[in-house]
């Protein structure tokens, strides 16, 4: 059911008397505010500047621990997926060399970000 739909029934049922005006008020928040972060979940892919290899958290490269972090995941689980790539294909040596080469560190990122660099 679109949210369309669903804040017609709202509405048809506050205007038959089911819903008062306060359940009614409730009831359209939650479906516009679903529709609100849902257009925020959509954006989220923009956010992929936003990734950076971590200084904290490294042991080669900081790859890992920078996708932990821009995952909210421990980056041992991308340690341990990309072990499971190279054990298996062997791509992941590949994928992690051109996440290093291609993910700017935080160090150089802040740098940029500095007036006059």
């Amino acid at each position: 059911m679109s949210d369309s739909d669903e804040l017609g029934k709202l509405g048809d049922l506050h205007a038959r008397g089911i819903l008062t005006d306060e359940e009614f008020a409730h009831a359209k928040a939650r479906v516009l505010s679903r529709q609100q972060n849902e257009g925020v979940r959509a954006a989220a892919p923009g956010n992929l500047h936003a990734l950076r290899r971590t200084q904290q958290d490294r042991w080669l490269g900081g790859v890992c621990g920078g996708l932990g972090e821009f995952t909210d995941t421990p980056s041992w689980i991308w340690r341990l997926f990309f072990v499971f790539l190279v054990v298996c294909a062997g791509t992941g040596v590949l994928a992690y060399l051109l996440l290093w080469i291609f993910v700017p560190s935080e160090l150089r990122a802040a740098r940029l970000m500095q007036p006059g660099y």
